[in-house]
């Protein structure tokens, strides 16, 4: 078993832990290795995620290529909250998403209502994870060996997923 970072729910990647960051990058070099090998384990298998977004780009392609090839189930939601949506609106949806998922991802949704989500669900819910310029991209630029940045990429988010959801 990979060994998870310290907090369940790293909402601040700006200022994760100099030891997560480096249990973070240890998970991705496993994981490739293991991908390398073709022995790569369902270890979310039975997990739930939904992936809140309105569009198919490549961010989202790579949340749910990481998130299935680790045996995740992942179901697109268009958003349905907006700035304009009532706070109570905001915590009813976030409290049904956090029953119905085990984690979620917002990508393209303001920021303060990922926050609002975030403090209801009681999931992991992520901000853009998959996003070029989510500060997990940064961290995959010191994954050192062979390999694509995309698939760079994809092992430290599927890190990041296994750190916060196994």
């Amino acid at each position: 078993m990979l060994p998870l970072i310290d907090h369940p729910h790293p909402l601040d990647f700006e200022r994760l832990s100099p030891h997560d960051a480096s249990v973070v990058l240890a998970n991705a070099r496993a994981l490739r290795r293991a991908a390398q090998a073709g022995a790569t384990q369902p270890l979310l298998r039975g997990k739930n995620l939904a992936l809140l977004c309105e569009t198919d780009d490549a961010s989202s392609a790579l949340f749910r290529r990481a998130a299935v090839e680790l045996g995740a189930h992942v179901a697109q939601i268009r958003p349905s909250l907006s700035k304009l949506s009532t706070p109570k609106d905001v915590e009813s949806t976030a409290r049904v998403l956090g029953r119905l998922y085990d984690a979620l991802e917002c990508e393209g949704v303001p920021a303060a209502l990922v926050q609002q989500v975030r403090s209801e669900a009681g999931v992991p819910v992520y901000d853009g994870i998959g996003s070029h310029d989510h500060p997990t991209a940064r961290l995959a630029e010191e994954l050192d060996g062979d390999g694509t940045p995309a698939d760079k990429r994809r092992y430290v988010l599927q890190a990041v997923l296994l750190g916060t959801l196994a």
